[in-house]
């Protein structure tokens, strides 16, 4: 790798992604890098571009809202305009995954009641036979 650019390889070690991925990523516009011949070439943005999306992703963005997102970076406005609108994505997501959060406890409390009722089925049947 030069200091200014690395390979598809460089860059599926370095971010934990496939190659399959980049490409993906190439193929939804959020990614451009320079081509030379069959080789992709990744600069510093691509990298910066890169990190964004897989933190996007990891906070449940969708795809279009992360290519949104990156398109914003382009605005003369001391990023004001792409921070606002991340954290009003941001917001909408976080109140998902805290219903997420919420429905998922509240499944965990009924499974759990479930399971200790069905222990104490077992001991009583187990208590009765052996007493007998």
């Amino acid at each position: 790798m030069t200091d200014d650019f690395m390979t598809i390889r460089e860059m599926c070690d370095e971010f934990g992604v496939t190659a399959r991925a980049l490409r993906f990523y190439e193929s939804k516009e959020l990614l451009s890098p320079r081509r030379e011949g069959q080789r992709r070439l990744y600069n510093r943005t691509d990298r910066a571009r890169l990190k964004l999306i897989l933190r996007g992703k990891r906070f449940g963005f969708s795809l279009e809202e992360i290519r949104q997102l990156l398109e914003l970076y382009n605005v003369e406005d001391s990023q004001h305009v792409q921070i606002r609108r991340t954290m009003e994505v941001g917001y909408r997501r976080l109140a998902d995954m805290e219903a997420q959060r919420d429905e998922l406890t509240a499944a965990i409390a009924d499974l759990k009641a479930r399971l200790e009722w069905g222990e104490a089925q077992i001991a009583g049947t187990s208590s009765a036979r052996d007493a007998g």
